[in-house]
């Protein structure tokens, strides 16, 4: 008799293949002596499509409006209909004696194997594989230590839940304003949240009233002195004409020095990453979008096995890690072999700032693996990211950045002026990175010897005008951390329901914000110009036909509340899925009894070739587009198309436009060059390279570039 092990991925599959000694290839599974392994491709198996129910719910109608299934039905996913027989044959065989869940650990894992086992009917046995990582000694390690499934059943039953009541409103408020307002328009209890923030930070801007201020600042010696209320209102004063009074008052007069203080500081190092700072930082740095980090985390995690389960909510480690940290030092390359050595030599010290049991739920935060790391089979992005995450992991090993801070106040005709500095004692963690998620206020300046008592006189005071800027709009970085937090944009500022969305990780979680925004690109609610997102018509209407509750985080902030009793088995599913269907009955009416109306104001001059219709010109993260108005048509053509060449003169990337002969490549700052002359002058470039070169350059736009990238098909035929 043996044991069927069920993964999230194949990669996943065969790691556990391996280390469980299985080595007999079919198709869908690798068998061994006593265990058969075996994989899901993500989800296998969904919720049906509300004609599933009913040849009646085929037709976009509001007469039918709410779909409320009486029991939710699911249906095999048909691009893996293949796979999921495979899985469901192995299940049934005689010879299996009982399964193991070994999907990814966390909600949606568990709904993923559960679902499986529903569809194949499954009644023999289940355990549960719950690990991090997926070297071979944690994965041997896991299965040392499997847990009976019926642990995690109100796990499974929360993910159930969650989906469910998505499926409900979501569907039900979908159907109802596209068929209300006759366009395209989907919503959701996240994606449509986001869109509001943006909004609201839209609106701020537009509402910001700019205004002056002024300054009063004094160098001596190369030390700058900035003129300070003494009462503690700070540095700004908004008339001029105060400046100009306090200046007359003390030009020509000596100062004193009252007071010189010299305080040592302690700076942590920069706590470990989670998914959603690590994609912060990466947009940040690279401007890599929120999906892309996850994709590459996602390969460095499953194909290199050099990082930990990149979906994880926690920036800590757990007690049980401590004993492997060692092991993980030794498997960074050499190229960070001066950290790695300082680490070893000094000895690992363990601290809460990146260990603490109580900060970590489901995964600990994003480190290295045990596992040997080879560079040479790393793409550039790849490189970038793990870069990232080993000097982290580092820089929590270092000691604290110490610094003197230095604060000398000095006093002329009652008026206080103060200048503050910090001298470096020790670097600590700085010697592996400069990130600072907290900028230190201080900067470092050489300060000179002042003692209190001393008299100066400064030579001149300089009055400085500033003007108060609106807030910077988002970017991909910027909007994860609304997402994360979004608790300031909240009308009902309730603390158990803030206090729950930081508990729980805001809107969306660390694995589907990538997806959410990606799906408002895709669904043209907001562009992209530069790093910038903007809200589109569309996105900008669509917030004033949803019923309000759903443009709100506090409708994601109340359903996980009430999703973590169920995990915690203090609420049944049904009766959380009872509210939703009553709030569902409520948004349709409200849908339907709207007096908005929406209207289409990107209609191009070109007619669909499929049905005849006017199309819609759209801006996409990839560029421009003309989409057909009629969702059932979809039919789309390309304008234009952001490449990953870049300009001579500016160095941002260029667009390509137009078709065939006439095409060339254009770019915001002016510059234009035919297609044609940028062929030959590439062909020129790549001459003059060696092959070595060139090999590498190919390799790089076969990793990093999007579909349709000309410089592919430029290079693709340069024969080495």
């Amino acid at each position: 008799m043996k044991t069927l092990v069920i993964a999230e991925k194949p990669s996943v599959g065969k790691d556990i293949a391996r280390v469980l000694n299985c080595k007999k290839s079919s198709k869908g599974s690798i068998e061994g002596d006593k265990y058969i392994v075996t994989w899901a491709m993500g989800h296998l198996v969904e919720l049906s499509e509300p004609e599933g129910y009913s040849d009646k719910y085929k037709s976009w109608n509001m007469e039918v409006l709410p779909i409320i299934p009486d029991k939710f039905r699911f249906n095999v996913i048909s691009k893996t209909r293949g796979q999921f027989q495979t899985v469901k044959t192995l299940i049934q065989r005689n010879d299996i004696k009982d399964i193991v869940i070994a999907t990814d650990a966390g909600r949606e894992g568990e709904l993923v194997a559960r679902l499986i086992l529903l569809m194949a009917s499954n009644k023999k046995p289940v355990k549960r594989l719950w690990i991090s990582s997926v070297t071979d000694n944690a994965i041997k390690e896991g299965f040392s230590r499997l847990k009976n499934a019926g642990e995690y059943n109100n796990l499974y039953f929360s993910a159930l839940a969650r989906a469910e009541a998505d499926w409900i409103v979501g569907i039900n408020a979908t159907r109802a304003l596209t068929v209300k307002f006759n366009a395209s328009l989907s919503c959701g209890r996240v994606q449509t949240p986001t869109i509001a923030i943006i909004k609201m930070r839209e609106d701020e801007i537009k509402n910001f009233v700019p205004s002056k201020y002024y300054g009063i600042t004094a160098n001596l010696k190369g030390i700058l002195f900035i003129w300070s209320d003494k009462k503690g209102f700070g540095t700004r004063l908004d008339d001029k004409n105060k400046c100009i009074d306090i200046v007359n008052k003390i030009k020509n007069k000596n100062g004193k020095i009252v007071s010189v203080k010299k305080t040592l500081k302690k700076v942590l190092p920069p706590k470990l990453y989670d998914l959603t700072q690590l994609q912060r930082e990466a947009n940040l740095r690279y401007n890599f979008s929120a999906k892309e980090t996850l994709s590459i985390m996602q390969s460095l995690y499953e194909k290199h096995k050099v990082l930990t389960y990149p979906r994880t909510d926690s920036r800590y480690l757990t007690d049980d890690i401590i004993s492997t940290i060692s092991e993980r030092i030794n498997s960074i390359p050499k190229e960070y072999l001066k950290a790695k050595s300082f680490v070893l030599k000094n000895g690992i010290k363990v601290n809460k700032n990146f260990v603490d049991n109580s900060k970590v739920s489901d995964h600990h935060a994003i480190i290295p693996t045990e596992q040997p790391v080879y560079f040479d089979d790393f793409n550039d992005k790849e490189r970038k990211i793990y870069d990232m995450v080993v000097k982290r992991f580092l820089a929590v090993l270092y000691p604290p950045y110490e610094y003197e801070k230095i604060s000398i106040d000095i006093e002329i005709e009652n008026e206080l002026f103060r200048a503050s500095g910090r001298k470096t004692i020790k670097n600590g963690y700085k010697e592996v990175t400069d990130y600072e998620e907290n900028e230190i206020e201080e900067k470092e300046q050489e300060m000179l010897s002042f003692k209190e008592g001393d008299t100066i006189s400064f030579s001149k005071f300089e009055i400085t005008q500033s003007i108060t800027k609106p807030p910077a709009r988002f970017n991909e970085a910027t909007l994860l951390t609304a997402m994360e937090n979004p608790v300031k944009y909240m009308e009902n500022k309730n603390r158990q329901l803030a206090d729950t969305l930081g508990n729980t990780g805001g809107l969306g979680t660390v694995a589907t914000r990538a997806d959410i925004i990606e799906k408002l690109f895709n669904s043209f609610l907001i562009e992209k110009r530069g790093k910038d997102i903007f809200l589109t018509s569309k996105g900008r209407q669509l917030l004033n036909l949803v019923p309000k509750e759903l443009k709100s985080p506090e409708m994601t902030a109340v359903w996980e509340v009430k999703l973590e009793k169920i995990a915690n088995g203090k609420l049944e599913g049904n009766k959380f899925l009872n509210e939703i269907k009553v709030y569902t009955k409520n948004i349709i009416e409200e849908i339907k009894n709207s007096n908005e109306s929406f209207k289409h104001d990107n209609i191009s001059n070109t007619k669909c070739t499929e049905c005849g219709k006017l199309m819609l010109e759209v801006t996409g993260k990839k560029g421009r587009m003309l989409v057909c108005q009629d969702r059932q048509c979809g039919k789309r053509i390309t304008l234009s198309l952001i490449t990953n060449a870049r300009c001579p003169q500016c160095k941002k990337r260029l667009e390509l436009v137009g078709e065939g002969d006439s095409r060339k490549f254009v770019c915001s700052c002016g510059y234009k060059e035919k297609y044609s002359s940028f062929q030959k002058r590439k062909k020129d470039e790549n001459n003059k390279m060696d092959k070595k070169s060139v090999s590498k350059y190919l390799k790089k736009l076969n990793n990093d570039t999007e579909i349709n990238n000309p410089m592919k098909d430029i290079l693709k035929d340069l024969k080495l």
